[in-house]
């Protein structure tokens, strides 16, 4: 393979459950830098709960967060690309307050949610920024939204349905999340190869969420954790092993290490 980047997802994929970077992740990611190729990463998380993962790789190349709603640059954490999604909020908050699901909207200036939890806990813990604002998100003072999750704890296809004509729907096992039309890590992406003048079939992309299913069909080399459902494997090239096993350095060391190289 002629790789000269590659894009990596950070939750069932770089990470373990435990939100741990391994050993052996580490070291193939290491090695793949030396060799000269750019490493990236692309998730969903937001900016703060990144930076500190990116910084202890070591990287310097931009983030991609939200699901491609930003990107932020290496060093200041500054913005460079933001996609902002308009919904009828009136509308919006009419289909989610009433229900107890909790509803968490993503802004330039922070998150705003409807509870807190365990995970906006960690959040809190690992980036050092809680949310701006908890409570009745009808009361909330926000802007610029760059993406909405509800948390449904469940499949919710009859109500994420109802935004298609205005978001980009990604469906979760436990709700939905919404960014503005044709926002995608895919399309974040598009935008860095331009900047890095690298072609789209030098490059791989590694993820296990539905919100990884563009990017792992249209670069070079797409490929799907053991960990992934079915939907995201059949939109891979390769399927590699479960994030608890270290199915990224798995990947790296047979395919993309020239030390492990096979002729």
């Amino acid at each position: 393979m002629n790789v000269r980047a590659i894009f990596i997802d950070m939750d069932g994929t770089l990470l373990k459950a435990s939100n741990n970077i391994s050993r052996r992740n580490l070291t193939a990611i290491y090695k793949l830098m030396n060799q000269g190729v750019k490493v990236c990463l692309a998730t969903g998380r937001h900016y703060e709960v990144t930076a500190p993962y990116h910084k202890e790789i070591g990287l310097r190349t931009p983030m991609i967060c939200l699901n491609g709603a930003a990107i932020y640059d290496a060093t200041k954490g500054r913005a460079i690309q933001t996609r902002t999604v308009h919904l009828n909020e009136e509308r919006f908050h009419h289909l989610t307050a009433e229900i107890p699901w909790n509803v968490l909207i993503h802004t330039p200036n922070g998150l705003y949610c409807k509870e807190t939890n365990k995970e906006i806990d960690y959040w809190t813990k690992i980036g050092g920024v809680p949310p701006r604002y908890i409570g009745d998100l009808r009361q909330a003072n926000y802007q610029e939204v760059l993406k909405y999750s509800v948390r449904t704890g469940t499949t919710s296809p009859e109500i994420s349905s109802l935004f298609k004509e205005e978001a980009e729907v990604i469906d979760w096992n436990d709700g939905f999340e919404l960014v503005a039309p044709n926002v995608s890590k895919w399309a974040a992406i598009k935008s860095l190869l331009d900047a890095f003048r690298i072609k789209p079939n030098e490059v791989v992309a590694i993820g296990d969420g539905p919100n990884d299913i563009e990017m792992l069909r249209h670069v070079g080399t797409g490929v799907a954790m053991g960990n992934a459902s079915e939907k995201v494997k059949a939109a891979a090239d390769f399927v590699t092993g479960h994030h608890e096993d270290d199915g990224l350095a798995e990947f790296i060391e047979r395919y993309l290490l020239k030390s492990y190289k096979v002729i």
